[in-house]
């Protein structure tokens, strides 16, 4: 089969495809054959090395995570799923070799849930990670509920976008900040876009005089300073960025695979509560292409890799 690897750590550059043999089953596993695959700002991260420390790499790697795609064969230990069935997948192992940028990959059954039946493959493919960082801070860290007034900065990117629309979901009434140029999408969420800048903490005040109520940071780069200005007394904050030091009281959040939560996200996706918005879609063979428009910023939702298995 066709895949992405890396043999050594670097950039997009490193990036090499490459004909493996199909991965191996075990008796509890599912192989699943990949329509489409969502790049995430981790996959630069632990392919340029910055996460060694933390996690081992074993080379030759194939990166990503996320998966939209047809389960081809079930282990003979496995329960809940049958060759043919349409899934969604954020596969993670506890060491970086097998990954999904590939045309297939043997997951363990419970990184799988069924795909949204509303949604493309391409569109399906970029939910598991950045949905799921996206509701457990807006659901479990910052506990948003109706009536609450939520700002959520950075709300054009990958995760932003699927936070302004589970928190729409919970009932909150949503500000959301971003570029100039991406003032129309965030509004096309249901958001209130408010522009980064220096005006920023007057333009919240306006919609909010007495100050939101919870502050989701997915931007990073000094976003949280202005909260102290525009928060709420009691705001609960938080951050995916691990920039929570800017604001005593903040939480770090990190996505955690929970199958309840990836099953409450396509429910939402079937209730027409939540979309995926795919900024740009490239080949497996252009995935070093895909990484550094990633890496360039200014991506509304996310970015895929739509594979095309060779006949």
């Amino acid at each position: 089969m066709k895949a992405v690897q890396y043999q050594n750590f670097g950039g997009p550059e490193v990036l090499e495809v490459v004909d493996i043999p199909d991965p191996k089953m075990f008796a509890d596993l599912v192989l699943v054959r990949i329509e489409a695959a969502a790049l995430n700002p981790a996959d630069l991260a632990f392919q340029s090395g910055a996460a060694d420390p933390l996690v081992d790499s074993l080379f030759p790697v194939t990166p990503g995570w996320d998966l939209a795609g047809v389960v081809e064969q079930i282990g003979v230990a496995t329960a809940g799923f049958q060759p043919g069935d349409e899934v969604i997948g954020f596969v993670r192992g506890q060491a970086m070799h097998y990954g999904t940028y590939a045309e297939r990959i043997s997951a363990e059954p419970r990184q799988l849930v069924r795909k949204p039946r509303n949604l493309s493959w391409a569109q399906a493919a970029g939910l598991p990670l950045a949905g799921l960082t996206a509701y457990q801070a807006i659901v479990h860290g910052l506990k948003v509920t109706a009536g609450d007034t939520v700002l959520v900065h950075g709300a054009a990117g990958g995760v932003g976008h699927l936070a302004v629309q589970i928190a729409i979901a919970q009932g909150a009434r949503v500000l959301g900040t971003g570029s100039a140029a991406s003032q129309a999408f965030i509004g096309s969420l249901g958001a209130i876009p408010v522009r980064y800048g220096d005006e920023l903490v007057d333009e919240v005040l306006k919609i909010a005089p007495v100050g939101v109520d919870a502050v989701l940071d997915t931007a990073g780069r000094g976003s949280l300073s202005t909260t102290q200005a525009l928060a709420a007394v009691g705001a609960r904050v938080a951050s995916i960025t691990r920039s929570s030091t800017e604001y005593e009281g903040a939480i770090d959040v990190y996505a955690r695979l929970d199958g309840d939560d990836l099953t409450r996200l396509v429910e939402l996706a079937e209730e027409g509560k939540l979309t995926v918005h795919v900024d740009s879609a490239f080949p497996l063979g252009q995935a070093a292409e895909a990484q550094r428009v990633l890496a360039g910023g200014h991506v509304r939702g996310k970015i895929v890799l739509e594979i095309r298995e060779e006949v």
